[in-house]
């Protein structure tokens, strides 16, 4: 179960992951976030942040239209 969540849908590159860092800045380290997404650019900008900020992604997925990202903050990530 995530820690919190994030429903970006209808937003288009680069909002997604924008909302998403701004989310996890509040998260404690080691929390785990659910994002929802539509636009499909998302599916290379999620992997990418994670790597760049240290996060690590545990899942990408489609459901319902839509994608699905569960990322998992780093220990002093932002």
């Amino acid at each position: 179960m995530a820690d919190d969540f994030l429903d970006a849908s209808g937003l288009l590159c680069p909002l997604p992951v924008l909302k998403a860092r701004k989310k996890l800045k509040t998260m404690a380290d080691g929390d785990l976030l659910e994002v929802y997404a539509t636009d499909p650019g998302a599916e290379k900008d999620f992997p990418a942040f994670c790597r760049a900020q240290g996060h690590l992604l545990e899942e990408c997925r489609k459901e319902g239209g839509k994608l699905v990202f569960r990322i998992r903050k780093a220990a002093g990530g932002a």
